[in-house]
């Protein structure tokens, strides 16, 4: 065990605490009495053969659970607390950031998601839940608060007693831990009022409505004092309404209406509205089509002073500080990466690089002046957890995100620029396996979700570490559609699902191919969720290009999934979205599998989750149906999980049915 220098400072390393209720089979101690295999540590030689090949990381160890990346700070810096998944409980660990001792683990109850968590105070955490209902014959999300109290150990919901599917839209919070406001309705499809909600043992009886329902508003926002200030909703038309006020004793006034495509309507990104000032932060399109964070007045409607911009990307993300200032904002560019506004944090940033030496280095949590939680990753590694106290200079390894996982074993990927056919670039990471020539190697094309608006970044994956650790070569292509590279290149998806989508897919293989680096006999296509369509129609459409295909949670029917999903988007993006994937008059049953599966030659890997509420089983089920039907042979997979592949088991599970699969029909050796 290495010691860290930071600041001409020894650092002292602790290990992380076992999770109390994880002490028994799933621990290493317990599975290696069992007599199976186990990695219970790095040893001082790497497992590399004399061929420079790396030893066979277990998926187990891949499939971990553990969610340090989601790690907070209590508003004191006295603790912090984490998201840890095990055997399909989910808790919420809160540990002493000066000892690093576990002092609980809060478990989620049975039946719902955690789907994030906020400090209301030092002892009390604000918790969203959600569950599954159904609406007619469709399963569906809601949401809902609970708070959890560490002095008396006991959940409290935050909810009204009749309340619409979402239920954890809190505009604000107020710093002492007493109260929020809540935005929610009272039953489905209606408008939102505002409620004020005691965070103590009231619950529903204490709550305060500050703001009825207004018109056709469907969110809200409130100001840096609790304050609500602003409403946007939306005509049937789809114009979009702006009303606002600029002190609490006056009354909503309209600022603007705006057509729905109108370049304006892309300014109203609200990042931040202040006591007592019609100015505010919002996140702007600038001529260049780059989103910028900018100044706004909100009672014009107009942006003002360029608060930060980078010519090539995005930005993605702004970091507030106690005050509700922006500290920081985040881009991506081949990682993600964060620009410190303020230059005594940029000064600390700059000191851990140099103290971790080298990858990623990212605070993601933070008090002034006394702690903060830092991720340490990188493209090959998985990463670590650090706390770091600056008043000590001192600081502590907590645990690695991956701690089964010998990050010396894995491989680094790179960044290419790709030229699809018709002239389009898209960025794409390529990463090879370790100890083999990059010549002639079987390829692993593995499109990303979403598509629109996602895109893949160089950082660490266990997707793609899984199998270059089998000897794959592994390449993600950032097709057009995706996000990070401007509005013009965003927007050349638009109606080309199965496409030109497909297309620079296809291309991506054609540029492999061409350099040398992969066999143009040995393509498998592999994806999940928008990339498990991807992969489905890759091995229809072009079997002379795929020899086999894996899809997770992929959909199958273009017209189904819209109609479904349309269901619950908000008003505004309804035909905007059926427009983005459709496009002008396109017929999508002639790129859906479900319509096309008797064209299917290739062997195919279908898997998905019985819980997934984004891309519904009956996805699944209906392409089963219709293979059956058609006599096309297809491997399966159902798990009892939900789109995220939640559960540690089951992504276990798909990693050894996907490694299984390939080894029989694309084999790396």
């Amino acid at each position: 065990m290495k010691f860290i220098t930071f600041l001409a400072a020894a650092a002292t390393l602790a290990a992380q605490p076992l999770l109390a209720q994880e002490a028994d089979e799933n621990s290493a101690a317990s599975r290696a009495s069992a007599g199976e295999d186990v990695f219970t540590g790095h040893p001082e030689i790497a497992n590399i053969g004399p061929d420079g090949r790396p030893g066979v990381i277990p998926t187990r160890a891949f499939a971990s659970r553990g969610q340090l990346g989601t790690a907070k700070l209590s508003p004191d810096g006295g603790k912090f607390a984490y998201i840890h998944r095990a055997r399909g409980d989910t808790h919420l660990v809160i540990t002493d950031a000066a000892t690093l001792e576990q002092l609980r683990a809060i478990k989620i109850p049975d039946g719902n998601s955690l789907r994030w968590f906020r400090w209301a105070n030092g002892e009390r955490l604000l918790i969203s839940l959600s569950g599954r209902t159904l609406f007619g014959f469709f399963p569906v999300a809601y949401t809902r608060l609970s708070l959890f109290d560490l002095a008396d150990q006991e959940f409290r919901s935050i909810s009204l007693e009749k309340q619409g599917l979402e239920g954890d839209d809190v505009l604000y919070m107020d710093p002492a831990g007493r109260y929020i406001l809540l935005s929610a309705s009272r039953k489905e499809f209606d408008g939102p009022d505002v409620w004020r909600f005691p965070l103590d043992k009231t619950g529903a009886e204490g709550a305060v409505l500050v703001q009825k329902r207004k018109g056709n508003v469907d969110e809200w926002w409130a100001d840096n004092a609790g304050v609500v200030r602003l409403g946007m909703g939306w005509t049937g038309g789809g114009a979009t309404i702006i009303h606002y006020r600029s002190a609490p004793d006056e009354e909503f006034r309209r600022v603007t209406k705006l057509k729905r495509d109108a370049d304006e309507l892309d300014n109203w990104d609200v990042m931040g509205i202040y006591a007592g000032s019609d100015l505010g932060y919002a996140m702007t399109k600038e001529d260049n089509g780059r989103i910028a964070l900018r100044r706004f007045d909100y009672s014009k409607g107009e942006a003002g002073d360029l608060v930060y911009a980078n010519s090539g990307w995005d930005v993605d993300a702004v970091r507030y500080d106690i005050r509700q200032q922006p500290v920081a904002v985040r881009y991506i560019d081949d990682f993600e990466r964060t620009e410190w506004l303020d230059d005594a944090l940029a000064s600390t940033q700059k000191a851990l690089e140099q103290a971790l030496g080298g990858g990623r280095v990212d605070i993601i949590s933070h008090v002034a002046g006394k702690r903060m939680l830092v991720l340490h990753s990188g493209a090959s590694d998985p990463g670590a957890l650090y706390v770091f106290s600056p008043a000590e200079k001192r600081l502590d390894l907590f645990a690695n995100l991956r701690p089964e996982v010998d990050f010396r074993l894995l491989t680094e990927g790179a960044g290419h620029t790709i030229a699809a056919r018709d002239g389009t670039e898209m960025r794409a990471y390529l990463t090879l396996p370790r100890g083999r020539e990059a010549k002639g190697l079987p390829l692993i094309i593995m499109p990303h979700g979403g598509p629109y608006g996602v895109r893949d970044t160089l950082s660490y994956g266990d997707w793609v570490q899984v199998l270059a650790n089998r000897g794959y070569a592994v390449l993600q292509p950032n097709y057009r559609g995706s996000g990070g590279y401007g509005e013009a290149f965003e927007e050349l998806g638009d109606g080309q699902i199965g496409r030109k989508m497909q297309d620079d897919l296809d291309d991506a293989v054609r540029w492999a191919v061409e350099r040398g680096t992969a066999d143009p006999a040995r393509v498998c296509i592999v994806g999940g969720s928008y990339g498990g369509y991807a992969a489905l129609w890759g091995a229809i459409r072009n079997p002379e290009t795929y020899r086999c295909a894996a899809s997770f949670a992929g959909v199958t029917d273009w017209e189904r999934q819209l109609d479904y999903s349309t269901d619950f988007l908000a008003r505004r993006y309804r035909k905007d979205w059926r427009r983005k994937v459709r496009g002008e008059n396109f017929d999508m049953k002639s790129v859906a599998p479900v319509h096309q599966v008797a064209r299917l030659a290739r062997p195919v890997l279908l898997a998905h989750g019985k819980r997934d509420i984004v891309v519904p089983f009956k996805q699944y089920e209906e392409l089963v149906q219709a293979a059956d039907k058609a006599s096309v042979p297809i491997e399966k997979l159902e798990l009892d999980d939900d789109h995220h592949l939640s559960k540690a088991e089951n992504e276990r599970a798909w990693f050894d049915a996907l490694l299984a699969f390939l080894d029989k029909h694309n084999p790396a050796d």
